[in-house]
């Protein structure tokens, strides 16, 4: 099983829309556990500055999906794989540990989704499909402004407003 099939298992021939808190804790248990493998790979490259806070995602940028970005033609499908769900992971726990949020599975992409701010309003982030534009598209998709408006959506949020996805 991949790091996040779990999402898509199947009851009674539908997907799962609504997963349990069982899935939700599998999931930040994985999702963690993927982040992690990210920090103790760069971290003290970076004098520990990988701490999940909302400045760490310049490092994460700047000092790790720069260099991911300027090698991509010499990675294999695999590495690139590992690192998009290692540095979406470390986004996503970056996001849920500032901001909440439940994961789903976003069937268009393929791959989870952070939904923050339920039931008052909801602000998703798409944390995989962006380190894949970071690196194949280099600084003009930067993970720090991403984010930027990620947390400016969030924290300015009311009941009522219209989903968004960043």
């Amino acid at each position: 099983m991949g790091i996040f099939d779990f999402f898509k298992k199947k009851q009674n021939g539908k997907t799962n829309e609504n997963p349990i808190d069982e899935t939700q804790l599998e999931f930040i248990e994985k999702s963690t556990n993927n982040a992690e493998r990210l920090i103790s790979s760069f971290n003290e490259r970076l004098d520990d500055g990988l701490d999940y806070s909302e400045s760490s995602l310049a490092l994460l940028d700047e000092e790790i999906l720069s260099l991911f970005s300027e090698n991509k033609d010499d990675m294999d499908s695999g590495m690139l794989e590992d690192i998009i769900a290692q540095a979406g992971s470390y986004i996503f726990e970056v996001a849920r540990r500032n901001y909440g949020g439940k994961y789903y599975w976003y069937d268009q992409l393929n791959q989870p989704i952070l939904v923050t701010g339920q039931p008052n309003f909801e602000i998703s982030i798409l944390a995989f499909e962006k380190v894949k534009q970071r690196i194949e598209n280099g600084n003009e998709d930067n993970i720090p402004f991403f984010f930027a408006g990620y947390s400016e959506r969030v924290k300015k949020g009311k009941k009522g407003d219209k989903p968004m996805i960043t």
